[in-house]
């Protein structure tokens, strides 16, 4: 019988048996003071609830609505804010990652690179994550039946890089909405270590003409469900001032709020092993 598959980020096993991991943070990097006081706080609260925490913060936004929109401080000084605050907060860092030559430099920092929904099918880019050894978290992309989201995991593991997660954040249903599809986490789940993205799937793509909408209130009732369903990390993008969050201000989850979702994800957890 083969053994389910693992991935580590960091410390950290994800993966069938072990505990539920929080990857948080705000959506693009604001400045190095933003990212450690919210990254401390962060942790701090993943630490009471007892979940594993990796710090989220995207040094560039490269797939904005529209041009004029903040896309954040860009490769290099990003992973210098990042390197600060893995050093400093002592959490493992994950990032996205555009385009297939930032990969190598992005892995010097990064525990985990990502690679966003919108470049779940390019082999170069892949490729190119998985030739870094560092965990590759590849979204599932909205357009994407989850089935062929194997092929994607495919193709980093062929540079042998066993080290992959897959991220479900929600599938297109008409122009500006997504849903969720709780059976794509466990068929998706055989094939790598599952995330639920649970702030990106409340978004209304283009909701507002220049900008993503979404439904934050949405957040907590698809946490719970993916969380129930069995996932082995729960992504969240998290805000201390959402209304003014540089980047996707109408989803992120307010960082008062975060204690009492964890704490009752971490519940739902303990009841369905």
């Amino acid at each position: 019988m083969t053994a389910p598959p693992t991935a580590r980020i960091g410390p950290f096993t994800l993966g069938r048996g072990q505990p539920l991991v929080l990857i948080g943070g705000p959506c693009v990097i604001e400045s190095l003071d933003h990212c450690l006081r919210l990254g401390g706080q962060i942790a701090r609260v993943a630490r009471e609830v007892g979940m594993p925490y990796v710090f989220k913060a995207s040094y560039d936004k490269a797939n904005r609505s529209s041009i004029r929109s903040p896309r954040g401080p860009g490769l290099e000084a990003g992973l210098e804010i990042l390197e600060q605050v893995r050093a400093r907060l002592g959490t493992p860092v994950l990032s996205d990652v555009h385009e297939p030559q930032q990969a190598a430099a992005a892995s010097r920092v990064l525990d985990c690179v990502q690679v966003p929904a919108f470049l779940c099918r390019q082999t170069d880019l892949l490729v190119a994550c998985g030739q870094t050894g560092r965990c590759v978290n590849i979204k599932k992309g909205q357009f994407l039946a989850p089935e062929k989201m194997r092929l994607a995991a495919e193709k980093v593991r062929e540079t042998g890089n066993p080290n992959v997660l897959l991220t479900d954040r929600g599938t297109c249903f008409g122009y500006e909405r997504l849903v969720n599809d709780m059976t794509a986490l466990e068929i998706m789940r055989d094939v790598a270590p599952v995330v639920f993205d649970a702030t990106h799937s409340v978004q209304h793509p283009g909701g507002t003409g220049n900008t993503t909408s979404g439904a934050r209130q949405h957040v907590p009732l698809l946490a719970r469900a993916a969380v129930a369903a069995g996932i082995d990390a729960l992504f969240l993008e998290i805000h201390d001032d959402p209304p003014h969050a540089l980047s996707d201000a109408a989803t992120v989850w307010p960082l008062s709020e975060l204690a009492g979702l964890l704490r009752t994800c971490a519940r739902i957890r303990e009841a369905v092993g």
